[in-house]
């Protein structure tokens, strides 16, 4: 009896050793079974050839597929061919280039008080509407714009000293105060206000 329990008790403490012996240490290497063969039952699918859809067209530059030019339409007259590119100032001083050269003929026919008087006047009024809209502006530091309202000043004062001159003339003797209205003196204010509307004109044109 004394014989089996010490042989039971030798083989209680014999497995674990021969346990410990047979254990592998797989610590850090992952998946260590058996990997199925994927490749059997996988086809891979053959990548497929795009082609960009392009519609042909056989006589591009014939008339039926070109479409007319909306010439009549004015989005596409004021942007697409932007046939106006010059500022609003240049369209409003090209204005006065007319006015000007019809009160420089005016001087140089000679024409009656009435007149002359009559083309000073419709000068200082458009003079005036130039003033009224581009004072406060850039554009009232222009040269152009600054001799123009010189100009209006000059031809109205003549234009006045004219009608006065033609109102007076038969009660003013032209000697002291009378002088300015003496035939002579207005003909010279007149040649003085000539130059200054030939040069205006000029200055007009090259502002273009």
């Amino acid at each position: 009896m004394k014989k089996i329990f010490v042989i039971f008790l030798a083989i209680f403490f014999c497995v674990p050793v021969c346990f410990a012996k047979s254990k592998t240490n797989f610590d850090g290497m992952g998946y260590v079974g058996k990997l199925p063969d994927l490749s059997r039952q996988y086809t891979p699918s053959e990548p497929k050839s795009v082609r960009p859809v392009i519609e042909q067209v056989e006589d591009f530059h014939s008339s039926e597929q070109l479409k007319p030019v909306p010439r009549n339409n004015p989005a596409f007259v004021n942007i697409i061919l932007k046939k106006d590119k010059t500022s609003q100032y240049i369209n409003d001083i090209n204005e006065f280039i007319p006015m000007l050269e019809k009160i420089y003929d005016s001087i140089e026919n000679k024409e009656n008080v009435q007149l002359f008087n009559a083309k000073v006047y419709y000068f200082n009024k458009n003079a005036d509407y130039l003033r009224s809209k581009y004072i406060e502006k850039p554009e009232g530091e222009y040269i152009s714009f600054k001799k123009l309202m010189e100009l209006s000043t000059h031809a109205k004062s003549i234009a006045i000293l004219r009608a006065e001159a033609q109102r007076y003339n038969p009660y003013l003797a032209y000697t002291g105060a009378g002088y300015i209205y003496d035939p002579n003196n207005i003909d010279q204010q007149l040649e003085y206000l000539r130059v200054e509307l030939e040069r205006a004109i000029l200055l007009l044109k090259d502002a273009n």
